[in-house]
């Protein structure tokens, strides 16, 4: 398949015997050297191709000359199968630093090996499609300049209409409470932008955050206790600050410089919004993405466009319920 460490592999690898000595190896390296893609790691395998051990040249060059292969070789391989995942097989090469890593069959028969620099191009393609999946874009393997027009709007257009669709609850929360918040008073209308955009930001933030230390392997679901625990404390920090610079703003710069008619009560009930949405902002990004990745979902599906579309909604709820109780 297309994604398996068999399409990236290549035959052309150099092969001992745990009977040769050193000296028959390197007479074999030299042979075979030229045509294989590389000689700096090898491979013992016996008659039936069956991968016994792996040794380096550098092991080779500090052994005796007399010194059989199996007595020096590396019995203990790390290596995978052709259906592997190939984003498996570049997260084996980042954790191992390895410059080459044998492929077996079924049998555990070598059929071949990738290189570091096949590993590379994977870990630059997946690294680019979970950029285009975050910006809400459909993965496209061609070169921008090389795609038409109509391939970028079948790569755009899908999600752009899911989220649009999504969006339209926004407004269905600001058409059942817009009576009353224009009775309470028109200016409550002025911080709905302000408010989503700061809680869009907060939950992309943890997305990007969490989806990236996936990525890498640094956390998995299992930590999911620890990662709450962590940005609910960052998100407190974050939402007081800037809960109190957003009332001192809007006292100091809206209310005296400008004269709009910010009354206290008001300043409150927008900063405990702003508040209480940064808070669930952060819980929502940091959630989302580890139950994608329980759910055998790419987490950059669910990244910061997803994210700010149901952060809105609910900072929006938020808002209405909190200025309504504050000022009705």
């Amino acid at each position: 398949p297309d994604d398996s460490a068999g399409s990236l592999m290549t035959p052309e690898f150099v092969s001992l015997r745990e009977l040769m000595t050193v000296g028959e190896a390197f007479d074999l390296i030299r042979e075979q050297g030229p045509n294989k893609e590389t000689i700096y790691t090898c491979y013992v395998t016996n008659d039936r191709k069956k991968l016994l051990g792996v040794v380096t040249v550098r092991t080779l060059l500090l052994a005796a000359r007399n010194a059989q292969i199996k007595s020096i070789m590396q019995p203990n391989v790390i290596k995978v199968d052709t259906l592997e995942d190939k984003e498996t097989v570049a997260k084996v090469f980042q954790k191992y630093d390895f410059t080459a890593l044998p492929v077996v069959d079924k049998e555990g028969c070598i059929v071949g090996i990738v290189t570091i620099d096949d590993a590379v191009d994977v870990i630059e393609e997946e690294a680019t499609e979970d950029i285009q999946k975050m910006a809400a874009i459909l993965p496209s393997d061609e070169p921008y300049l090389k795609q038409s027009v109509w391939s970028i709007w079948k790569s755009r257009m899908p999600w752009l209409l899911l989220l649009m669709v999504s969006a339209t609850f926004t407004g269905l929360i600001i058409n059942h409470y817009e009576a009353t918040l224009n009775a309470l008073s028109p200016l409550l209308f002025a911080c709905i932008p302000m408010l989503m955009d700061t809680g869009g930001n907060a939950g992309g933030q943890s997305s990007v955050t969490i989806i990236r230390s996936l990525a890498l392997g640094d956390i998995e679901f299992q930590d999911i206790g620890k990662i709450l625990w962590k940005e609910l404390r960052v998100a407190f920090f974050l939402s007081l600050q800037l809960a109190c610079v957003c009332f001192a703003k809007l006292q100091l710069i809206d209310c005296l410089i400008f004269g709009y008619a910010y009354t206290p009560m008001m300043c409150l009930a927008v900063s405990l919004s702003l508040f209480v949405t940064i808070i669930v902002a952060k819980i929502v990004g940091c959630i989302l993405p580890l139950l994608a990745k329980k759910c055998k979902l790419d987490p950059a599906v669910v990244a910061s466009p997803f994210v700010t579309t149901i952060v809105d909604a609910i900072a929006l709820m938020f808002y209405c319920f909190i200025s309504i109780h504050l000022l009705a």
